[in-house]
């Protein structure tokens, strides 16, 4: 079977990158383990989806079919220190509709799926697994596990941190474990929480409560190996008031309305996004830690600015050329590498125990709080992923 581009994983960049090229004359070819599952109830993995790929997903077509009742704004976000900083960004006063929208990950992913079934470009493999990948000048050749063959101009690794697509192509990837979990849970509250998220940086590490529709919360507590073990082994009464303690019992009593999950962290740098025939996207590209919530917001980007270079050849253009796909690597370069950097200095600020550092840091937070000037820019490039 002959393809444009081969799309290796059906995650939500991965799938929204097939659906970014429906208008296009590429034929496009989705190759996944398996598909997007409706879960029981509210999904434990969230996203904070920052304005502007809320628009993006817009132009898609995905953001206008989603469930309202499912979604909910972010107005403020309240940051805390472990020694009094405080720093709090607001939408009204940045000038701004919102500051974030939080969601499900599987609400997007089971709409973005939904387009793609009706979608007449794309190809969709599924169950599929890849077994081998050959490159050349001309085209890259997938082998999958059951023994079909599909060619292409193009394979994009939408793969994940592990990216098998990165490994295949030689790309070499520079991975630093946090030596950190992110535990994620769903919450229902006592107090409403108003549109506003909260962020604690604590010894314990950094715990963020997200706004969910009515009284619900979600919540990432990014900590220690040995902590994130503590609160997996909690039963739930007691990992509920744990977390109601963190912050503070700012919204009450807590009671636990989903199963909770925990993940290894790290931070993924690679050498090059690109190669000849070969374009990463997402965590493929850049794993970054949790903390500022962007992580599917640089992949959504990335997938945007991929799309926009591949729906802008020219006939006699072909897609894996190298000197197209460096037009996209160029794109790139910036947003990722300042949040990167940027998450894991904090990590490492606020993760080292010196008193003296504690001083700083706390009073470095207070001192952004009283320059509207500067919180004005962070939330511009929090929304925008430029200044």
């Amino acid at each position: 079977m002959k393809f444009d581009v081969i799309v290796m994983g059906g995650g939500l960049a991965g799938a929204a990158l097939a659906v970014a090229l429906r208008k296009t004359r590429l034929r496009v070819a989705l190759v996944d383990a398996e598909g997007p599952k409706r879960p029981q109830g509210w999904d434990a993995r969230v996203y904070a989806y920052s304005p502007a790929n809320a628009a993006f997903l817009e132009e898609l077509g995905i953001w206008p079919h989603l469930d309202p009742r499912r979604l909910s704004a972010v107005h403020e976000m309240r940051i805390f220190g472990d020694a009094g900083g405080e720093l709090m960004f607001s939408a009204y006063d940045s000038g701004v509709g919102e500051l974030a929208w939080i969601g499900e990950s599987s609400l997007v992913h089971l709409e973005l799926w939904e387009s793609l079934k009706r979608q007449h470009n794309v190809t969709l493999l599924c169950p599929a697994r890849p077994a081998a990948l050959e490159r050349d000048d001309d085209a890259v050749r997938l082998h999958l596990d059951d023994g079909r063959q599909i060619e292409a101009a193009l394979i994009v690794g939408a793969d994940g941190r592990d990216s098998w697509v990165r490994e295949q192509a030689g790309i070499a990837a520079t991975v630093t474990p946090y030596e950190e979990s992110g535990v994620v849970a769903n919450f229902t509250c006592e107090r409403s929480h108003g549109q506003t998220a909260y962020q604690w940086f604590m010894p314990e590490g950094i715990l963020a409560w997200l706004p969910l529709p009515g009284r619900q919360i979600s919540i990432v507590w990014s900590a220690r190996a040995s902590v994130a073990d503590e609160l997996m082994a909690l039963d739930d009464a007691a990992f509920a008031e744990r977390v109601a303690a963190a912050g503070a019992h700012r919204l009450g009593r807590l009671s636990l309305m989903t199963k909770r999950a925990a993940f290894p962290l790290q931070l993924t740098r690679v050498s090059e996004m690109v190669r000849s025939r070969v374009a990463l996207v997402g965590d493929a590209a850049h794993a970054i830690h949790p903390l500022s919530g962007h992580g599917i917001n640089l992949g959504f980007q990335d997938v945007k600015a991929l799309a926009g270079r591949l729906e802008r050849l020219q006939p006699w253009e072909d897609p894996g050329d190298l000197s197209v796909l460096r037009g996209y690597a160029r794109s790139r370069a910036e947003e990722p590498f300042v949040l990167q950097y940027a998450t894991h200095g904090l990590n490492r600020l606020f993760g080292a125990r010196l008193p003296f550092l504690s001083r700083l840091r706390n009073l470095g937070m207070n001192l952004t709080g009283q320059l509207p000037v500067v919180t004005d820019a962070l939330v511009r490039y929090a929304i925008n992923g430029r200044f």
